[in-house]
């Protein structure tokens, strides 16, 4: 990609899009088309034609999405389903229209079979049954993924499409309602700890493994896969390790400092027992995750915990 070159971002007030912006302004890029989702509905395809045919973007990365976890994925079921199916593809298909040099789309880990062997390869995609809680979402973005492909094999297009395990840092959502459980376990510590409570409750029994990626090494393993890789299926992006999720409400706990109990209320879901991503194909394109859980937690946590986020 040249310096000069016009890029869109598809979603870059969220977590990766604004960490792709940021990452690409350090590189010296500085053509960017930047729309919010006040100023354009990608849900509209008319507008998103129209966004395309006067802009004229070069590269692409779509990084816009109806996101949320396991409570939020399984009571917004139908709009987890078509916004996403909606924003990619109206996306996909302008870049198509209008000669975009080269896609990258972004899913995520959930694609996978439920109970798909440990770690998850690539080529396990719709070996079996999906997990039930956030399927919607989920074939959202296998639909994403074969789109790309499809518009690769029938038009010579150079889209390719990028899983990413779960994502944490800088903009993230502590929402509790709609957040993952890493923002919603250091914003539940913080606030136990600010009102002197004596425990904090977890989700069911805190046995499933979880990988968490820092977003920081998220768009860095992005940058590098849009210069250097150019094949059509998907690629993994994440730790190569993973931790229950009891394990790291503990680490949580000792970060933020809260010195009271965790308890467990069993009557919530306990999710996928395992997601941890084989990272060997990515490894092999020559990139690996640099920022440690530890490490970034506690960077996370210094840089939020004297803000009003919650």
């Amino acid at each position: 990609m040249k310096k000069d070159a016009k890029i869109y971002i598809a979603g870059h007030n969220g977590m990766v899009g604004s960490g792709l912006l940021r990452r690409l302004k350090a590189e010296g890029y500085t053509n960017f088309l930047l729309r919010s989702s006040k100023e354009l509905d990608l849900r509209n395809q008319q507008l998103v034609n129209e966004l395309f045919e006067q802009e004229k973007p070069e590269y692409v990365f779509i990084a816009a999405a109806k996101v949320g976890g396991i409570l939020a994925n399984d009571t917004y079921r139908a709009e987890f389903l078509y916004d996403n199916l909606i924003i990619q593809t109206n996306v996909i298909h302008a870049a198509y229209m209008n000669k975009v040099k080269k896609l990258m789309f972004l899913g995520s880990s959930c694609i996978y079979p439920e109970l798909a062997p440990q770690p998850l390869r690539e080529d396990f995609l719709l070996l079996g049954p999906l997990g039930p809680t956030n399927q919607p979402y989920a074939i959202a973005k296998i639909a994403g993924i074969k789109m790309c492909d499809a518009y690769r094999d029938q038009y010579g297009c150079n889209y390719i499409s990028v899983m990413p395990t779960n994502l944490y840092g800088p903009n993230d959502n502590y929402d509790l309602e709609k957040s993952h459980v890493l923002p919603a376990l250091i914003r539940k510590f913080h606030e136990a700890k600010r009102d002197g409570a004596k425990e904090v409750v977890i989700w069911g029994t805190g046995s499933p493994l979880r990988e968490f990626l820092h977003v920081d090494d998220m768009v860095d393993a992005c940058y590098h896969l849009m210069l250097h890789y150019d094949e059509g299926g998907l690629v993994n992006v994440g730790m190569g390790k993973d931790i229950s999720i009891k394990n790291l409400a503990l680490l949580v706990k000792e970060i933020v400092g809260f010195e009271g109990d965790l308890a467990h209320d069993m009557t919530k879901p306990d999710g996928t027992p395992r997601k941890l991503l084989d990272i060997t194909k990515l490894e092999k394109s020559g990139w690996t995750p640099k920022i440690s859980l530890r490490d970034g937690i506690s960077q996370v946590y210094a840089d939020l915990q004297d803000e009003e986020w919650y």
